[in-house]
């Protein structure tokens, strides 16, 4: 295997966990989970410190994305080297490997120092649908017709089918309080009528 192979292989599986892990994400495909260095990142990507540690010291900037990122960086930098520059194989090595350090770095920067710090778990309460005041988008038909409520919720604007709590039909334009929300079904009253 010459050189030039070995750069072209790092990189292709590189590239391919790559899109494994991206569109496992998509597909919630769940591979398992690891400990290690007092950082467990659980089956829902959740991670929790150990005792006395803090997520994102030791060892938690290697992992599964930012190894398969050094891959694809230092595969294709070998590659493009190897290819088209008479440097010696010493220097297109130390070359490889520091562009691949420096695309699991700021792979690992994106991930781990601007997003996952963002993220947070939400609790029940902050999606709990009963007692929400809504907006009936489309009318609710008077016996067991089912219409749509708009409504905010956690900063953001939601919709949801409906039903009448009584079997009333509630117009568009209704401002509504849902009572209880089963199997995707918002059951809601008139706000006037004393929600």
């Amino acid at each position: 295997m010459s050189w030039e192979d070995f750069y072209l292989v790092c990189f292709l599986v590189g590239l391919v966990l790559s899109f494994v892990s991206m569109f496992g994400g998509f597909a919630h495909l769940h591979l398992g989970h690891t400990h290690g260095a007092g950082l467990h990142i659980a089956r829902g990507g959740q991670a929790h410190a150990a005792a006395g540690q803090h997520p994102g010291r030791g060892w938690a900037a290697i992992n599964g994305f930012t190894v398969t990122a050094f891959l694809c960086w230092f595969g294709g930098a070998g590659y493009l080297m190897e290819r088209f520059s008479g440097v010696t194989v010493p220097l297109i090595v130390i070359a490889a490997c520091a562009s691949g350090l420096a695309g699991a770095a700021i792979l690992w920067a994106a991930l781990f120092r601007l997003l996952l710090p963002r993220e947070r778990v939400m609790t029940a309460e902050e999606t709990e649908m009963a007692g929400v005041v809504a907006k009936v988008s489309d009318q609710i038909r008077e016996g067991s017709g089912v219409g749509e409520i708009i409504f905010s919720q956690t900063g953001a604007r939601r919709a949801s089918a409906a039903r009448s709590e009584d079997g009333r039909g509630i117009e568009r334009g209704a401002e509504v309080v849902v009572l209880r929300y089963e199997r995707g079904v918002a059951w809601v009253r008139r706000w006037e009528d004393g929600g």
